[in-house]
């Protein structure tokens, strides 16, 4: 029978709760920039995303109360029916807080495998509303945002933790 090697763990110092409305408001002025053509296609759903890392991350900082006014002011600004992306930000933050210790188990690999999901789910509620409320079917290219949110969970989290990181001791050698 083998040991497990684990990785060390890292102390990180409390993150603000201003960093987080900052991060926030820049994933929903991600989704508000005017995309158009095939970026339209690529571009994830930016606020799905911050949402779900914080309820990963904090989750007792964040919760259903920010995504569903996060969802609000994306169908306000999208123009579209009035609840769905905030039924599915609410059902997306509900998934992340109690997965929550499930993917911070892992790695920062394997949790991509855990966040494809989680937004291809938040995506299939936004679509399940619209096509119920008689819009067509967008095409499975609709779904592509999704995968391109997993690949930029990595990157995204690394740069959230960035001001969480101590700073480093001079005197250690």
């Amino acid at each position: 029978m083998h040991a497990r090697v684990m990785a060390p763990q890292e102390i990180l110092l409390p993150v603000k709760p201003a960093f987080i409305v900052v991060t926030l408001l820049g994933a929903l002025f991600l989704n508000l920039l005017p995309w158009s053509g095939a970026w339209l296609w690529l571009r994830p759903d930016f606020v799905a995303l911050v949402v779900l890392y914080w309820c990963v991350e904090q989750p007792r900082r964040i919760g259903f109360t920010a995504a569903w006014l996060l969802g609000l002011l994306m169908d306000i600004a999208d123009g579209s029916l009035f609840g769905q992306h905030a039924l599915a930000y609410a059902v997306l933050a509900y998934a992340g807080i109690v997965l929550h210790r499930r993917v911070q188990r892992f790695s920062i690999a394997p949790q991509v495998l855990h966040v494809i999901p989680l937004l291809l789910l938040n995506d299939v509620i936004v679509l399940v509303i619209r096509t119920v409320a008689g819009s067509d079917f967008p095409g499975y290219q609709y779904f592509i945002g999704s995968f391109i949110g997993g690949a930029l969970w990595p990157p995204l989290s690394f740069l959230l933790k960035l001001p969480q990181r101590p700073a480093p001791d001079p005197d250690h050698v």
